[in-house]
């Protein structure tokens, strides 16, 4: 029997289209919804959720499937069901309203709204029934509809008080330019709530919270304390074997329940991996920790198999079919997998110590001891693969041993019913893990991985930017979702990277072309810094009906949209010699300057670019980019961890045009008809260095490596 649809069968997120079934009479966002809400009258009922989110499994289950409720739902609500990944704008302006109701945000996000957009109450998941004396789902839809039928004051004395916290959370404080010590100060005080024992942050639950480690590593490659590196080094050996990592199948899951690392919310997310491999690369070019590189190549691995998005083939016949057979792989990543496989939290993922011994035979026993595997178990009577128990390798030997019986059992569980898989492309997420491919493939001299993040910024290029319009989200060749701040300013954070370890001139242009976009779409004229949101023209069809327009600095799971511009508006300014790029990286720092002595806890991501602004490390490499000579020296400046730096690879032939008169090397030449690099630092120039390894001892003493190996 052919179950009926709602409206959600039209759209293309993956997440959507596990609702397209409900009884429940869902709306995607859009003024449609808004619209009918106010012909009827009817307040709104707005679920935020994700595809690989478990909670928002149980909810569903629960609430949406059942048509008791469903039908409370459709006679007293207007509901709307938003993708958090596909609507990112959406989300976080209502997790902020959450927060302003002094409840704790998270998925499902249930908020009840007015047929303008502006909300009232609200909260995250609420099981079916009345439990404990709490309230469930159909008590809180009986009561909150009579509210706002009833009590027309207390409604708007709700709105009126949420309105004026999202208007002062959204208001930037202007300030001064930041001096170096109050990025110590505060580096000093986050690193007192490191946990000294597991690392990461405070107790439980644990996310990687990449922008914070980063923040923490770049202030002691800056004044080399030792406790900032330690922080640093100890939360990613926890993490890399932790439970939180994908031992057989790589990659990191989204968070962890507990201290240690060891229970993982099972779902994997595509930022989180293009973050931490963006990391591990910085740190391994420092401790050349082999687990930090066996983590980044089996990341990728993960990435290469099971996260490339699909695209129909290239036929107009094929276009006009839904048959999955058309399908194929395209060069761009897919945004997530979940945590659920045949209903169950994490049961692709977890392992009974007989199916170990029955598939590894006599060569389990190291296994088992070395991945914490028993009959007892780690988890609900099943194991978590883990090394947290003793997380050094083990021999060359054991190490390869271990590495084929992780082959094996990933061969036995791919036949087990695989997670969800949420295939969209998401412009900003994919630009992530662009920069952080070609970061590695640099560091690593690994071609593959530079050829992959090409060709995915090159599909970015035909298919997000479709028709002169850059899209959020895209899937199956279905555009959706108005493209943000966070994805222009990390695409031209890739197109830079790319044109960093590439050359290509080609790559700068492009990110030169999107930052003056910026410019036009989402800058605040009057305050400084740069909305969320675009600015739509009358005729626009991408309007939106969120009731404030969302700026901040605070980084969510991964570094701010202003962050990421602060950083790239300074180091245009540096490749381009374009003073119009320093003016704009200045108002961005002043328009957030004064939040930092608000609340600096969230603007690790934009203190991490005030650091690169005071600091900056200018490379200039004057050589022929095939000649062995320059490829040393690159390699040279790649066995380092320098967040600072910009290096340009310019040819002599192309050096007065390539080079901005406003380098610190400006006038400088090969010397003697060799490869040349000069080492810049604020505006101060080496002697021509014409030897690899005098390039690397002058690295050495510039980074501070060689005063805290000392140590």
């Amino acid at each position: 029997m052919v179950q009926a649809q709602n409206r959600l069968s039209k759209e293309s997120s993956p997440y959507l289209k596990q609702h397209e079934t409900n009884p429940v009479d869902w709306y995607p966002w859009g003024e449609e919804a808004f619209e009918q809400a106010r012909k009827e009258k009817k307040p709104v009922l707005l679920s935020v959720g994700y595809a690989a989110c478990h909670w928002c499994h149980v909810m569903a289950h629960e609430s949406f499937e059942d048509k008791k409720t469903a039908t409370l739902m459709n006679e007293l609500f207007i509901n709307i069901k938003v993708d958090r990944e596909e609507r990112p704008d959406v989300d976080s302006l209502y997790q902020a309203a959450l927060s302003g109701l002094g409840q704790q945000g998270g998925w499902p996000l249930t908020m009840f709204l007015t047929p303008d957009g502006d909300p009232f109450w609200g909260g995250t998941y609420f099981p079916p029934e009345d439990r404990m004396g709490r309230p469930g789902f159909k008590s809180i839809l009986k009561t909150l509809a009579e509210t706002y039928d009833q009590d027309k004051t207390r409604v708007q004395t709700n709105i009126d008080g949420l309105n004026a916290i999202l208007n002062k959370k959204y208001q930037n404080r202007k300030g001064q330019l930041i001096h170096p010590n109050v990025l110590t100060e505060a580096a000093t005080r986050l690193n007192e709530h490191m946990d000294g024992f597991y690392g990461g942050i405070g107790e439980a639950p644990k996310f990687p919270n990449v922008p914070l480690l980063q923040f923490l590593w770049r202030c002691w490659k800056r004044t080399g304390d030792q406790s900032y590196f330690r922080a640093v080094d100890l939360s990613l050996l926890r993490m890399c074997q932790g439970g939180i990592y994908d031992h057989i199948g790589g990659g990191f899951a989204r968070y962890t329940v507990d201290r240690h690392w060891l229970i993982p919310h099972f779902e994997k997310m595509l930022y989180d991996n293009a973050l931490m491999i963006e990391l591990l690369t910085e740190v391994w070019q420092d401790t050349k920790n082999p687990v930090y590189e066996a983590r980044i190549r089996e990341t990728i691995d993960w990435l290469q198999r099971e996260m490339m998005a699909l695209k129909y083939q290239p036929s107009e016949e094929v276009q006009m079919s839904c048959d999955a057979d058309f399908l194929m792989r395209s060069n761009l990543f897919a945004a997530s997998q979940d945590a659920d496989s045949e209903g169950e939290e994490g049961k692709y993922y977890i392992w009974d110590e007989a199916e170990i011994d029955k598939i590894l035979g006599r060569q389990s026993h190291l296994f088992k001891e070395v991945y914490n595997i028993s009959t007892r178990g780690n988890w609900e009577g099943k194991n978590i693969l883990n090394r947290s128990h003793n997380p050094k390798p083990r021999s060359g030997e054991d190490e390869q041993s271990l590495a084929e019986m992780r082959e094996v059992l990933l061969a036995h569980r791919m036949n087990r019913v695989k997670p969800g898989w949420d295939d969209k492309v998401l412009a900003d997420w994919n630009c992530m893990m662009i920069h952080s491919l070609a970061q590695a493939s640099q560091v690593f001299a690994e071609d593959g991985w530079l050829i992959m993040a090409k060709e995915a910024f090159s599909d970015l290029n035909d298919l997000i930017l479709k028709n002169g319009d850059l899209f959020h989200s895209w899937r199956r060749d279905r555009f959706s979702a108005p493209a943000l701040l966070d994805d222009f300013a990390w695409l031209a954070r890739s197109a830079l990277t790319l044109y960093e370890v590439t050359g290509e001139q080609s790559y700068l242009l492009i990110a030169e072309k999107l930052a003056d976009r910026v410019e036009e779409l989402f800058v605040d004229e009057v305050s400084g810094g740069y909305f969320q949101t675009p600015r739509f023209d009358a005729e626009s069809t991408q309007k939106t009906s969120l009731p404030h327009r969302v700026k901040t600095a605070d980084d969510a799971a991964v570094p701010s949209g202003n962050a990421v511009m602060l950083g790239l508006l300074t180091r245009l300014y540096y490749l381009t010699g374009n003073k119009d790029f320093a003016v704009r990286s200045d108002r961005l720092e002043e328009a957030f300057a004064g939040n930092l002595f608000e609340n600096f806890y969230p603007l690790c991501g934009f203190m991490s670019q005030i650091e690169y602004r005071r600091d900056p490390i200018q490379i200039l490499i004057i050589g022929y980019k095939a000649d062995p000579k320059t490829q040393e020296m690159i390699r040279q400046v790649c066995s380092y961890s320098i967040p600072n730096k910009t290096l340009q690879v310019i040819e002599p032939d192309m050096l007065e045009k390539e080079l901005p008169g406003t380098h610190p090397a400006y006038g400088r030449s090969q010397k003697d008809g060799k490869t040349t690099a000069y080492l810049c630092r604020n505006q101060t120039c080496s002697a021509p260095l014409t030897q690899a390894l005098a390039l690397g001892n002058s690295l050495k003493l510039m980074t501070g490596l060689q005063r805290q190996n000392q140590q």
